[in-house]
């Protein structure tokens, strides 16, 4: 077995990289500073220094109406659909490396659990922050595009005070390997994800195989969690929708404390859509807090005598809603978009945790993006000379997607996936492992992959050539 088909995890200190510090970071800044004089997708210089990202895609999304999606999936029930050839017609213009990358988009929460001295109110701010990191999924039902063995993804976010480089790290199976560090030194957050996705006549289920870590490092705290089942309903027909379920299980390996979030089905007539319930407890089992919200919406907390007083209110005045309920036609089709889509209850005396941004106007016409992921791919002439050859901003693919051109991105598609295929049985031919030029990442002899320094020296000598 090569090491394309194995992977492993470990936990890591931020003590990586130190000689990025002055030459290589300096030369990214003034490289963006020279780009920004220039025209560069909608990217400006702000007058504090800050850069405004843009806020829309060069070209909006195409239409899917003319596709026969059944001709293509009617073969395919029951299989792993990364093993399969997709037509572009269900993609979004980003690699799966830059949708890990929306992990980021809610950082003031980590920055937050660092500021905080109690480890209950840390906890809580942690689970907000896992459960913000799938809020950017909702409506989004474009697959982004499998990344290219060694294919990687920078992102430096001053404003938000992180830096991150993610890498495709193994193809058969698909791993994509990320680390993201506070600029300050506040923590470290990492995670290797190698998802299944599988088509079952209506829908797509993804299974979010792979563990996340957060490391607090002030406080010396590591915690570990795995995000819940992602499923796109009515892929044949109808209004694609997107459900999370499952259990997430959130654990604090220095105090033993531990967050239970379940994200629930929808149910037979919608009520628990997007419902996210769930509770926190101490290495005794004692509950300190119960936390409920909508992935899609917000998150709450709230002491548990007064959630279980409030819910016994509500069980009464439920009764009479029951028995109508009954009365009425069930729901045959469990793939039909529920119609009950009521705002979050919020329980007198509860804490907002978090509350999801609002997306940008046009995004029903871009993919559905956020404003984070609409600046993703954004590419400034003065970053071209200091991004590695293997980010994903250079895929033509992708590009040619973003920009509108389907016919090109479709033919380039092919073109670097069979490029994939013959350099991997040229590896085979000559009893050839794949080995990481940027040093990026290594696998222990655990489960993940662990990031081990030396992306950000901007060392790109000896490169393969990947697009």
């Amino acid at each position: 077995m090569s090491n394309e088909d194995e992977f492993f995890d470990a936990v890591t200190g931020l003590d990586s990289d130190e000689s990025c510090e002055g030459g290589s970071e300096s030369s990214f800044k003034d490289a963006l500073a020279d780009g920004g004089s220039q025209k560069n997708n909608g990217s400006v210089p702000q007058k504090n220094g800050m850069k405004k990202h843009r806020e829309s895609l060069p070209a909006p999304m195409f239409s899917r109406n003319s596709v026969s999606i059944w001709s293509i999936l009617k073969k395919c029930i029951g299989l792993e659909l990364s093993k399969i050839t997709m037509p572009i017609v269900f993609n979004e213009p980003l690699s799966f490396l830059q949708r890990m990358t929306e992990y980021m988009e809610h950082t003031y929460l980590i920055n937050r659990a660092c500021s905080l001295s109690d480890p209950m109110e840390r906890m809580q701010t942690v689970a907000a922050f896992a459960v913000s990191a799938v809020a950017s999924q909702w409506d989004r039902t474009g697959k982004p595009f499998n990344p290219l063995l060694g294919e990687t993804y920078e992102l430096i976010r001053e404003e938000q005070g992180f830096r991150l480089i993610s890498e495709q790290v193994s193809h058969h199976p698909p791993v994509s390997a990320f680390h993201a560090e506070s600029l300050s030194g506040d923590f470290v957050f990492h995670g290797s994800i190698y998802p299944k996705l599988k088509f079952w006549g209506k829908s797509v289920e993804a299974e979010p195989k792979g563990t996340i870590t957060l490391e607090l490092l002030k406080h010396n705290e590591a915690y570990t969690w795995s995000n819940p089942y992602c499923c796109v309903h009515n892929i044949i027909m109808g209004k694609l929708w997107i459900e999370q379920r499952g259990k997430v299980e959130i654990v604090n390996y220095r105090t033993g404390d531990k967050c239970v979030l379940n994200f629930k089905p929808c149910g037979m007539f919608g009520k628990e859509l997007h419902k996210v319930e769930g509770y926190i407890q101490d290495k005794s089992k004692k509950k300190h807090c119960i936390i409920y919200g909508k992935w899609t919406e917000c998150l709450w907390s709230v002491d548990p005598q007064v959630y279980e007083a409030h819910k016994k209110l509500e069980k009464k005045g439920d009764k009479t809603l029951k028995n109508e309920e009954n009365l009425g036609a069930e729901n045959d089709d469990a793939d039909d978009m529920p119609e009950v889509q009521e705002t979050v209850s919020v329980i007198p005396g509860s804490t907002l945790l978090w509350r999801i941004d609002s997306r940008p106007p046009q995004s029903a016409m871009m993919y559905n993006f956020t404003n984070f992921a609409m600046s993703l791919n954004e590419l400034d002439p003065g970053m071209e000379a200091v991004l590695a050859p293997t980010d994903s901003r250079f895929r033509p693919d992708i590009r040619a997607m973003e920009n509108g051109n389907m016919n090109e991105a479709s033919t380039e598609k092919e073109r670097l996936e069979e490029k994939q295929r013959a350099a991997r049985k040229e590896r085979a031919k000559n009893d050839e492992e794949w080995s990481y030029k940027l040093g990026t990442n290594t696998h222990t002899g655990s489960q993940d992959w662990l990031y081990t320094g030396g992306y950000f020296s901007r060392n790109y000598q000896n490169l393969p050539e990947i697009y």
